[in-house]
This record gives C-alpha cells, sequence and structure tokens, in this order.
C-alpha cells in the first residue's frame, strides 16, 4: 500500500493527552471556519466534516455551538492558523501546526520548546519540503462495496490509497484532494466518521531510546500549549 501506509502503521502515534485538549483544538478549527464560510454547515464543507470530526471525538453539542456562537460574535478574536517549522535535537525535523489569536505569544513559545531541548526554530521552508501534506477521510463502510471499484471511481478526486480498516473505509489523498473527495463521497451518500489532515516525512530518522527521551519532553511542551493543534516530525 506504500511508503506513507508504512509509516502510518510503524508509527506509534501520540495522541494529545486530555478530551479538553481534543475539544479545543476542534472548537478553534470550527471557529474559523464558521468566520470564513458562514455557521451553516450545508454551505459550509469545512464546517460539516469538522462537526463530523466533533462527534467522532465524542464532544458535547454544546461545545459545539459555544464554537459555532463565538465565531459570530463581533468581540470575537481572530483565530490564524500558522505553521512553523523547525529542528528537534538529534538532527530531526518538525513541522508545528498551530491555531492562535496572538502570534506574538505563540512563536515565543514555540521557539523557546525547541531552544530548551537542543533545537532550534526554524524559517519557512527549512524542512516542509521532507513532509508530504496529505488528507485522509474514514468512512463508514456500505454493503456491497467493491474498494477497488471504488478506487478506479476516485481516481480523478486524487487519491493515493484505500483500504478497510476495522469496519471502515480509509481514504489518502493529496491536500488539494481534499475538497474533490469531499464532495464525491457526500454526492454519494457516504458517511464521513472524520477527515483530518497530516504530513508524511519522505524519509525518517532511527533514533535511540536514549533519545527518545529528550524527544517525548518536546513533544511534552507542544502538548500541553493550547495553540498548538499538531505536531509532525521525521523520526521512524
Amino acid at each position: 500500500m506504500g511508503r506513507a501506509f508504512e509509516y502510518r502503521k510503524a508509527t506509534k502515534l501520540k495522541r494529545w493527552g486530555t478530551m479538553a485538549k481534543t475539544f479545543t483544538k476542534i472548537g478553534k478549527q470550527i471557529t474559523m471556519a464558521v468566520k470564513q464560510s458562514g455557521p451553516d454547515p450545508q454551505s459550509n464543507s469545512r464546517l460539516r466534516v469538522l462537526m463530523q470530526n466533533a462527534k467522532a471525538a465524542n464532544m458535547p453539542k454544546d461545545n459545539v455551538e459555544r464554537a459555532i456562537k463565538k465565531a459570530t460574535a463581533h468581540d470575537s478574536g481572530d483565530f490564524k492558523e500558522i505553521v512553523y517549522e523547525g529542528y528537534g535535537p538529534f538532527g530531526t525535523a518538525f513541522m508545528v501546526e498551530t491555531a492562535t489569536d496572538n502570534t506574538t505569544r505563540t512563536v515565543a513559545n514555540v521557539r523557546s520548546y525547541f531552544n530548551k531541548y537542543g533545537g532550534s526554530l526554524g524559517t519557512t521552508g527549512c524542512v516542509d519540503y521532507m513532509f508530504e501534506h496529505q488528507c485522509n477521510f474514514k468512512v463508514v463502510m456500505k454493503e456491497g462495496i467493491d474498494l477497488e471499484e471504488l478506487e478506479l471511481e476516485m481516481i480523478d478526486c486524487g487519491i493515493d490509497e484505500i483500504f478497510e480498516d476495522e469496519g471502515s473505509i480509509m481514504i489518502y489523498g493529496g491536500f488539494e484532494s481534499f475538497g474533490p473527495i469531499q464532495k464525491y463521497l457526500e454526492e454519494n451518500g457516504f458517511e464521513i466518521e472524520k477527515a483530518e489532515f497530516e504530513r508524511i516525512p519522505q524519509d525518517t530518522k532511527e533514533l535511540t531510546e536514549e533519545q527518545m527521551v529528550e524527544i517525548d519532553k518536546l513533544l511534552a511542551k507542544f502538548e500541553e500549549d493550547d495553540d498548538v493543534t499538531n505536531v509532525f516530525n521525521n523520526i521512524k
């Protein structure tokens, strides 16, 4: 199924430590989606997906409604999505995705985390070329679906991989394919359970257990920061 699939299977993905952290992340994304394209999920495709993500994460309906109301309030702050690139200890590469209403605070924090654990904040483009920006969809399996036929039908949508995983259909494609894939799935009656973006390293770096201790400390700092929504690295 390809190098990216093997990387996902081999990597122990570190989940955010608390449900509250996940809810904060999704809430910010909902707020930004509403500000960009309005509060009606029927006309806001990004909001529709995020509401499904919230449901998959067991996020209370009240939290979702609060995030939508926050976006429509006149005195609400503007969140911006900013990606920081940097070098971790032992020559590792990091992509740090954030959603913030105070870029001065966020960049200072991200820089301090890198510096504290032997890394450094880089400039735009310094490690981006090491990663493939992709999207993925988790879809409810429909009765009678032939995955090979579905893959052929969705080739024009820009998909890279499609396979069954624990009763669901997993679909992967390039970053720019998110819209066409979502449109196809919705128009053909597929129920989207979850949809996300990810960054897959083109090459990975193997570290010792001792070195991973330091990496975990750096990851923990990012995890504690409410402005940080995702962290990707090239560690095997």
